[in-house]
């Protein structure tokens, strides 16, 4: 690249990154994700590092926060100055900076103190004579904002310091103390739920909806820098303290350990996760756990913060202009990045919903490439007001459906409209769509609508229902298109010389799949009812059935009130049951399934002690030498039920790596126990809880 291109290259990206800045620190309102902006800031330091005649101490390579403030907040000057910290954006990288500190060490080997990196914003917090005096945000780590009102509303701070500390030296006449204000998942999920019902009722109304929070780290910083103290009061509101800044008087600490210690007497909240390690193996051990389990915790992090523990040996490391040498954060994969909507479309599920979808350009996300997105209903992507053409925010969170968070405003196009929900169903049919009162979906209520076979098709084969190896979305599809299969029971009637005339079709793949299917046969009658497809018939309320009656005839014969007495039944999905059973395409069905020699009566009895009988657990995310499938029979062999949700009902909830947060937030919020691998093993063995 010749120099005036580089000249060039690296002027546009510190413009970008300035306006970015802007907008996430100034204005809580960033116009791309955090692992966008990371990617930029190392572009233009790499091009800084290969031509150092074009470098600049005012690079944004160099700075620390935002140049510029809220003007409705006082300056405040930092007495020493708010640093940054490098990235490490994987173990190559972490392992490298662990080199640096191991040689300017020389021969003194260094302890590192492991911290969970807090998505929240940073906080320095004054106190004189122990009284709290004033709070600071990091601002340009020279200079920030003055919000004491706000964050004296904050109820883990301390406004007194703990007079038990006198002991060890006493209060300090001056003590600054550095840490993260973050909004827990549990009130980011409230609030943002209230400006979705907000906006409802403004659409409903005809008026604009607004912007709904994005994620806990923008909706807490736009919390905390309210102008009415009030309002951020009732956001809810946290805070972990984690360095001491400016300090005269006290005892004297020779370690970041022992500072986190006597912080912790004087009454600051220090989070209990922190470690320390004697090596970098133990680094990236505490690293690669908290990447798996970040799910698991009440709050949001994005990384881990990595320090030397002692303060004589960061003395000797130093710092850069705008890092200290002796401490980084490592970066996990990034969950959210923005992205441009192309396109929403719907489809159409087996029970005839329809799901409103984003086509997006493609984007690497929580772990993998995505171009399509979840907008869950009609009323979500009108509170959200995202539209084809928008900059949108993007989430991916472990196993779970990505899903649009919403748009970017700054960056819509000058003549986009709102999207507007299709009125007929995208099927060669074109019913109308149908959205029946107080429902919150609109459905496509034609039986004979050529998606909704497919849907339903693809459903009895799924592994949660008949798990018919092989029989997945495009075979399905494939099978549909050639006119071989028109419902569930028409897959036994497949035969090899059909399967070897579809497109790429061998004779090992027809074999497998013919094996597959005749294996299906031999499922227990749970599996069976669970594959129809009955609205509200799912794995609980089948495995209630079942041991109420025995057989599918039995079920099929019953009447409403009858089925209404079965374990996790009641009176609509008795209802629905038996008008399923009623229409006369699924009682043929059935009986092609009959003809077939599908198992109609095949109830599996454990012969476990059933210590769990009456007990409701919930497993969510991938528990570590169990699929999900088999962790939920753990539960019901030993007679306990493993619903898909939590309730006020649930015994426990089991979590393993890349667990749901809505379901962890709604279990912490009703005070259920949560396990890990080896409570959940001693309740499978118990019956009880651990101990505590």
């Amino acid at each position: 690249m010749q120099n005036d291109a580089v000249s060039q290259s690296i002027k546009d990206l510190r413009l970008q990154i300035a306006r970015h800045n802007e907008r996430y620190y100034a204005d809580d309102a960033p116009e791309i994700s955090d692992a966008d902006y990371d990617a930029l800031v190392r572009r233009v330091a790499q091009l800084e590092l290969e031509h150092p005649e074009l470098s600049d101490d005012a690079s944004p390579s160099r700075l620390v926060g935002a140049g510029s403030l809220n003007a409705a907040f006082t300056p405040v000057t930092h007495r020493q100055p708010m640093a940054s910290l490098d990235n490490a954006m994987d173990d190559g990288e972490l392992t490298a900076w662990g080199d640096r500190v191991l040689k300017g060490l020389g021969s003194e080997r260094p302890r590192f103190v492991c911290e969970l990196k807090i998505d929240g914003l940073a906080i320095s917090l004054r106190y004189e004579k122990g009284k709290f005096v004033q709070a600071a945000t990091r601002g340009d780590g020279r200079v920030g904002e003055d919000v004491t009102a706000n964050v004296a509303t904050v109820a883990s701070l301390p406004k007194t310091l703990a007079i038990e500390a006198a002991g060890r030296g006493g209060v300090p006449r001056v003590l600054e103390v550095r840490g993260e204000v973050y909004l827990p998942t549990a009130a980011f999920l409230r609030l943002q739920a209230a400006k979705e019902a907000e906006n409802r009722e403004r659409v409903a109304a005809g008026r604009k909806p607004e912007p709904v929070p994005a994620n806990p780290r923008n909706a807490g910083a736009g919390s905390l820098r309210q102008k009415d103290p009030t309002v951020t009061a009732g956001r809810g509101l946290d805070l972990w303290c984690y360095q001491l800044g400016e300090v005269q008087g006290g005892p004297e600490l020779l370690s970041h350990a022992a500072s986190l210690k006597y912080m912790h007497e004087l009454g600051f909240p220090i989070n209990p996760k922190i470690k320390v390690v004697e090596d970098l193996a133990g680094v990236i051990k505490f690293c690669q756990h908290w990447q798996e389990q970040r799910h698991t915790l009440p709050y949001e992090i994005d990384g881990a913060v990595v320090k030397v523990d002692s303060l004589a040996q960061r003395e000797i490391l130093g710092h850069t202009s705008r890092a200290p040498r002796w401490a980084i954060a490592f970066k996990f994969p990034p969950e959210e990045r923005t992205t441009i909507l192309r396109d929403i479309k719907v489809s159409v599920g087996r029970t005839g919903r329809t799901t409103p979808f984003a086509e997006l350009e493609p984007v690497f996300v929580g772990g993998s490439t995505v171009s399509m997105a979840t907008l869950h209903n009609q009323d979500q992507v009108a509170a959200k007001d995202v539209r084809p053409g928008d900059t949108v925010v993007v989430r991916k969170a472990g196993d779970v459906i990505p899903e649009v968070v919403g748009p970017v405003l700054s960056l819509r196009p000058a003549k986009s409209k709102p999207w507007q929900f299709p009125k007929i169903c995208p099927c060669p049919l074109r019913t109308e769509l149908v959205r029946p009162e107080g429902e919150a979906d609109t459905r496509c209520v034609e039986p004979a609508c050529p998606y909704q076979r497919d849907q339903r098709i693809i459903y009895f084969a799924s592994r949660a229902a008949m798990d018919i190896e092989g029989l997945g979305e495009n075979t399905v599809f494939q099978l549909s298109d050639a006119g071989l299969v028109a419902d569930a029971g028409d897959i036994y009637s497949l035969t090899r010389e059909q399967l070897l005339t579809l497109d790429k079709w061998g004779s090992t793949k027809a074999d497998n799949l013919l094996n597959a299917i005749e294996g299906s046969k031999e499922r227990a009658l749970p599996r069976l009812l669970t594959s129809l497809g009955c609205k509200g018939l799912g794995p609980s309320a089948s495995e209630g059935l079942s041991s109420a009656f025995g057989t599918l005839d039995s079920i099929m014969a019953a009447g409403e009130a009858d089925l209404a007495t079965s374990d996790g039944v009641g009176p609509t999905i008795a209802a629905s049951i038996v008008r399923w059973f009623a229409a006369p395409g699924n009682r043929d069905m059935v009986e092609k399934l009959r003809a077939a020699g599908v198992q109609f009566g095949k109830v599996e009895v454990s012969r476990l002690p059933q210590n769990l009988a009456g007990k409701a657990i919930v497993v969510t995310g991938a528990v570590e030498g169990y699929s999900r499938e088999a962790a939920e029979a753990a539960i019901k062999d030993r007679g306990g039920k493993s619903p898909g949700s939590v309730s006020a009902k649930t015994f426990a909830l089991v979590v393993g790596a890349d667990a749901g947060a809505s379901k962890l937030t709604k279990a912490q919020t009703l005070g259920i126990p949560i396990l890990d691998l080896a409570g959940f093993e001693h309740v499978l063995a118990t019956g009880a809880l651990p101990a505590t």
